[in-house]
């Protein structure tokens, strides 16, 4: 009989002990994904809509509806609150990891451009497992968001590898990977080539890349290669920093959104040093990048 409840007992306290850590590490994976999609991710700077004054409207986070009207496609970004209709509340784990990395949607409709599947593809598994994890905890909200539209041929992306990202110590490693895995920068600051699509190949990070915000509000991308003249070679790690998180250019002057700041200024000061770190081996590439009449009027 002592020995039965010797025995009980120590599986008792294995019981708990396996709860507790299962629950920290639960906790662990929230908290990655918190500040992944509120921080490099910056999944709300697309899909939370924003109101006239380009401030996110507070009781739609995440709730997608979001308007990309470009020549390529007439697309809406989708409602990634937990939401069981309107949302991904009936998604699986597996379903939005795909969505996310492969671009395909749980119905099989392709979701890219402009959704940056090329860049998350390359998001290790723990990460992208982080994040579905977060999205799990956010308030539903119900939106119905229109269905897009494309006047382009559509794929989806290769099954991604999943591989763990660089150790931080590698400062220069891990800034590429936020900057190619998580923060889709070379999305929108890579220069169009003739079809529109942005030239990797000759033009990374280049800029002139034309966003448009609404009738009469086109902006255009800043070259962010390491070029003296028309890039930021000149720039100090500290105004590199500055224009990531605050928004704020070289000469002082307020930069345009939807270039995320507010989401960037979450990230730790480790995270913003490696994407400086990396973005100085981004080769030079001359290419000048006149501001759009909406730039200099609103953002003089």
């Amino acid at each position: 009989m002592r020995q039965g409840t010797a025995l009980a007992t120590v599986v008792a306290s294995l019981t708990i002990a396996f709860s507790a850590s299962a629950g920290a590490a639960e906790e662990d994976l929230v908290a990655r994904g918190a500040y992944l999609v509120n921080g490099p991710v910056a999944c709300g700077s697309c899909h939370t809509p924003l109101g006239p004054d380009f401030k996110p409207i507070a009781d739609k986070t995440l709730a997608g509806g979001f308007h990309f009207d470009e020549p390529a496609f007439n697309s809406y970004s989708a409602n990634i609150t937990p939401d069981k209709e309107t949302g991904i509340g009936n998604w699986t784990d597996a379903e939005i990891i795909r969505a996310m990395r492969e671009g395909a949607q749980k119905d099989g409709r392709i979701i890219f451009p402009p959704m940056p599947v090329p860049t998350y593809n390359a998001m290790s598994d723990d990460d992208a497992k982080a994040i579905v994890a977060y999205l799990r905890t956010v308030k539903p909200v119900s939106n119905k968001v229109p269905l897009a539209k494309y006047n382009i041929p559509q794929q989806t992306m290769p099954p991604a590898k999943g591989l763990p990202a660089p150790p931080k110590t590698d400062k220069v490693a891990y800034g590429g990977y936020i900057v190619n895995a998580l923060g889709h920068c070379f999305e929108c600051h890579t220069t169009p080539g003739p079809q529109g699509a942005p030239d990797f190949a000759g033009h990374l990070g280049a800029g002139g890349f034309e966003i448009n915000l609404g009738p009469g509000m086109t902006i255009r991308t800043a070259n962010i290669t390491s070029d003296k003249e028309t890039g930021i070679g000149s720039w100090t790690d500290a105004e590199i920093s500055r224009a990531i998180t605050q928004g704020i250019g070289k000469e002082g002057r307020p930069l345009a959104p939807p270039m995320a700041y507010a989401y960037y200024a979450n990230m730790t000061p480790e995270d913003v040093e490696a994407v400086v770190a990396y973005l100085r081996t981004v080769p030079a590439v001359s290419n000048t990048v006149e501001r759009t009449p909406f730039q200099q009027k609103v953002f003089p």
